[in-house]
């Protein structure tokens, strides 16, 4: 079980170890509105500042991330997360 944090804001339901959701797909699970467009790493509308924690992707990103970035849309957690939209 993991914990997200978005926008300073802890989830309140842990991120399964089992889950096959996208961050993005979880963070909308728990009403969290993110911006994003394409919803499979092409566009970089949904970058995050990656504050604390590792994810992995699920797709590999066509959209430039920075380091320290992440892109909800195409990634998973791999540890507590706490990230921050970037805009």
């Amino acid at each position: 079980m993991k914990t997200i944090t978005y926008n300073n804001v802890l989830c309140d339901e842990k991120y399964p170890a089992s889950d096959n959701r996208t961050t993005l797909e979880y963070l909308e699970a728990q009403g969290i509105k993110v911006n994003y467009h394409c919803r499979d790493g092409t566009c970089g509308a949904c970058r995050c500042k990656l504050n604390d924690g590792s994810v992995i992707y699920t797709t590999q990103p066509l959209a430039y991330i920075r380091e320290g970035e992440m892109l909800p849309c195409c990634s998973r957690p791999t540890s507590d997360i706490d990230i921050s939209s970037s805009y």
